[in-house]
């Protein structure tokens, strides 16, 4: 399983965003020039994570963007679902019932592959991520 430029790029401006202080909003150019994503990606990216309520936007001179709940409320596997999707790494996994279960070897491996990756990306809160971030010596921590 590959998490694409969507999902990778969506969580590092959230954390770009999660660094201002309480109800700062921030402008896409000013999350473009710290992270080197492009305007125009940023809000392609950024759509998903409204309709989410991962985010929240304002217009205007002093408009732009800020985390939509506490970051202790906004897991990685929040961001992630939102920007790339379901993260089952089989599409039988996605529905409630396959025709193939009965006789499907290798869906049980699938299925503890996803849950794996469910409670690794789902335990990890963007707070968590501050944190860590917050803790490293150098300022050149990308994730």
């Amino acid at each position: 399983m590959r998490i694409s430029t969507k999902g990778r790029y969506s969580l590092e401006a959230l954390l770009y965003l999660a660094m201002f202080q309480k109800g700062e909003y921030v402008s896409v150019r000013d999350i473009a020039e710290y992270t080197g994503i492009s305007d125009g990606y940023l809000e392609q990216l950024f759509i998903p994570l409204k309709k989410a309520g991962i985010i929240i936007s304002t217009r205007g001179p002093h408009g732009g963007y800020l985390p939509g709940r506490m970051l202790e409320h906004i897991s990685v596997g929040d961001v992630l679902r939102a920007a790339e999707g379901p993260l089952e790494p089989v599409a039988c996994l996605e529905s409630e019932k396959c025709p193939n279960e009965s006789w499907c070897l290798s869906r049980n491996t699938w299925g503890e592959l996803y849950r794996t990756i469910a409670d690794c990306v789902n335990t990890v809160s963007l707070a968590d991520l501050m944190d860590a971030y917050r803790t490293l010596e150098g300022p050149e921590y990308i994730i």
